[in-house]
């Protein structure tokens, strides 16, 4: 599909397929924040809000519903990685960028960091992902198997990747989720991920800071985190 079009097609022309100098916030203009996905409770016909989703149910491990979020929200980032997958490229995205002149450094199993374009930063992590979600000894998967003592670092690094993948889709590649009519769906699962992780607070707020603007305007907030920033 051809996707470089119009206003976009130069934009393009000029950023090498990411959004540049000036930073123009296409997803926080408010006929975008504004569409989401509604949520219902199976079989009825109530709305329910993303703090319901998130909240630990009675008498489930924390560790278990941790795990369960953690692989649908791989999954689902999955399948927008493979929607921008053919416009972020070494040569429109020679760099792992995001929001606020971030850029993000991979950093291998020995702790060398190294430079790479965004989509080998991406190959790294959904590699490093994977490998921890499919190994039982992590992600257990029959009743009564324990989870490891290092599960909840795990979690978080997992976590601190997929927002990096999602900070740079929202920075360089969200006219191109616009133009397919998927920004819906990206607010509604960025949202959710944002509000889960705040909720059983998995990266560091400093981290995500680049996006608060992105997590206000779609309400991603838990009420005690809005009460504390009201009073700060």
């Amino acid at each position: 599909m051809d996707w470089l079009m119009g206003r976009t097609k130069r934009k393009d022309k000029d950023a090498g397929g990411a959004i540049s100098s000036g930073e123009s916030k296409l997803y926080l203009e408010e006929s975008f924040t504004k569409e989401t996905i509604h949520h219902h409770i199976p079989n009825l016909d109530l709305p329910y809000s993303l703090e319901e989703l998130v909240a630990l149910p009675y008498g489930f491990a924390q560790e278990e519903w941790l795990a369960w979020h953690t692989i649908s929200f791989f999954e689902q980032l999955n399948t927008l990685i493979g929607v921008v997958s053919h416009s972020c490229t070494a040569s429109t995205c020679p760099a792992m960028t995001a929001p606020g002149n971030v850029s993000y450094s991979w950093v291998d199993d020995k702790g060398k960091k190294s430079k790479c374009s965004a989509p080998q930063y991406i190959d790294y992590i959904t590699t490093y992902i994977n490998k921890n979600v499919n190994d039982h000894s992590i992600f257990p998967t029959k009743h009564g198997e324990e989870f490891p003592p290092n599960f909840l670092s795990i979690v978080q690094k997992i976590h601190r990747y997929m927002f990096h993948a999602l900070a740079h889709i929202y920075y360089a590649h969200y006219h191109q989720v616009v133009l397919l009519k998927l920004h819906g769906h990206l607010n509604t699962f960025f949202a959710h991920f944002m509000l889960f992780n705040w909720t059983f607070k998995l990266i560091d707020e400093k981290e995500t800071d680049i996006m608060i603007d992105l997590v206000r305007a779609l309400k991603a907030i838990p009420q005690e985190n809005k009460e504390n920033q009201a009073n700060s």
